[in-house]
C-alpha cells in the first residue's frame, strides 16, 4: 500500500486531466529488505533483482552534438541496494540501519562518443525505491577535454534540492530548490519496476539534465503528457512537453523484467540520440576487475 508521502507527491503531479563497495556486495541477496520488495505485484521481482547481480546493457547509439550525429555506446546498470534515506548514499551496515534503510533500483548510465579529435563521457545514477516511491537521488557528470559539469538531485521534502557545479563562467555554480516533480531520466527506473503503474496523462517533469546543457537550458519543472503503449511483447513511454520543442520514447519489453530495448529523442525535427539495444547479461561485475576479466567486454559487444 502506498504511504502517504507517496500519495501526495503523486496527486500533487497529476492535473485533473489525468554496487561497487567491497564491505557491501551490490545486491546483496542475504540482506534485501524482503518485507517490501515480496509486496510487490510481480513475484519474480524478488528473484531477479535480489540474486547478488547487476543487470548489464549494452546500446548501440546515434548522439548528436554540434550540429552532426556521432557513433556512441550505452551501458545500462541496473542493481538493487540499501540506501540510507536520510545521508541518500549506499549503506556500508544496513543490516544496523533500521528504519533508514530503503531498497532501492539504481541505473547507472555510461556513454561515450566521439566529437572530431576529443571524447565526451556523459554519466548519471538514479536512485529509485522498488516500491515506486519518488526518487531520492540523481547524479549526472559530462567530461570532454574541455572541462566536466556536475550536477546533483537530492529529495528534499515534495521537492529536489538541484545543484550544478560547473567548469564554464556562464554557467557557474547554482543551488536551488524545485518544485515536486517526477524526473524524466527516473522513467526508466519506474519501467523496469512496473512501468503500467506510472500515472499516463498531464504532469510535471523535470526534463534531463544532459537535455538541458546540450540545449542551454537552466534547470527548471516543465508540463508534460506521459502516454504508455502496451503491446504484446513490446510497449512504449512517450513524453511530450507543451513548451520545449522536446519529444522522448521508451521502448521497453512487455513482459517482466521489462528489459529496455531502446530510446529515441527528438528536439523538435532534430533527433538528439537513438539507442538500439545490442546484448544484456547478468554479472557480479564488481568481482570482476582482474585482467583475466576483459574477456567479458567481448560478450557485452563493447567498442568504446
Amino acid at each position: 500500500m502506498m504511504d502517504f508521502r507517496r500519495i501526495a507527491f503523486w496527486a500533487f503531479l497529476i492535473l485533473p486531466a489525468v554496487g561497487c563497495d567491497r564491505r557491501q556486495p551490490a545486491g546483496n541477496p542475504d540482506k534485501p529488505m524482503g518485507e517490501k520488495v515480496s509486496a510487490r505485484s510481480n513475484p519474480g521481482f524478488k528473484e531477479y533483482w535480489y540474486r547478488g547481480k547487476a543487470e548489464l546493457s549494452t546500446f548501440e547509439v546515434e548522439q548528436e552534438r554540434y550540429g552532426e550525429i556521432r557513433r556512441a555506446e550505452q551501458v545500462n546498470i541496473f542493481v538493487t541496494e540499501d540506501f540510507s534515506k536520510n545521508k541518500q548514499v549506499k549503506l556500508d551496515a544496513p543490516q544496523d540501519a533500521g528504519a533508514d534503510r530503503v531498497p532501492i533500483l539504481k541505473l547507472n548510465a555510461v556513454r561515450r562518443f566521439h566529437t572530431g579529435i576529443y571524447e565526451y563521457t556523459l554519466m548519471e545514477s538514479i536512485f529509485t525505491p522498488v516500491d515506486a516511491s519518488p526518487s531520492l537521488k540523481a547524479t549526472y557528470s559530462v567530461m570532454d577535454w574541455c572541462g566536466q559539469v556536475f550536477s546533483q538531485f537530492n529529495l528534499k521534502g515534495n521537492g529536489y534540492r538541484a545543484r550544478l557545479f560547473s567548469y564554464f563562467e556562464n554557467e557557474g555554480d547554482t543551488d536551488h530548490q524545485l518544485k515536486p516533480a517526477m524526473l524524466e531520466d527516473e522513467l526508466m527506473t519506474r519501467i523496469r519496476i512496473d512501468p503500467f503503474s506510472i500515472p499516463a496523462g498531464k504532469t510535471d517533469l523535470i526534463p534531463s539534465p544532459f537535455y538541458l546543457r546540450f540545449r542551454h537550458k537552466p534547470y527548471e519543472v516543465q508540463k508534460a503528457d506521459i502516454g504508455i503503449e502496451k503491446g504484446d511483447r513490446e510497449s512504449e513511454l512517450t513524453v511530450r512537453y507543451e513548451v520545449l520543442d522536446r519529444n522522448l520514447t521508451i521502448r521497453f519489453e512487455t513482459d517482466f523484467p521489462h528489459r529496455i530495448l531502446g530510446w529515441e529523442e527528438m528536439d523538435g525535427e532534430q533527433l538528439l540520440s537513438r539507442g538500439r539495444l545490442k546484448t544484456t547479461m547478468m554479472s557480479d561485475y564488481w568481482r570482476r576487475h582482474d585482467n583475466g576479466s576483459e574477456f567479458l567486454r567481448d560478450s557485452l559487444k563493447l567498442v568504446f
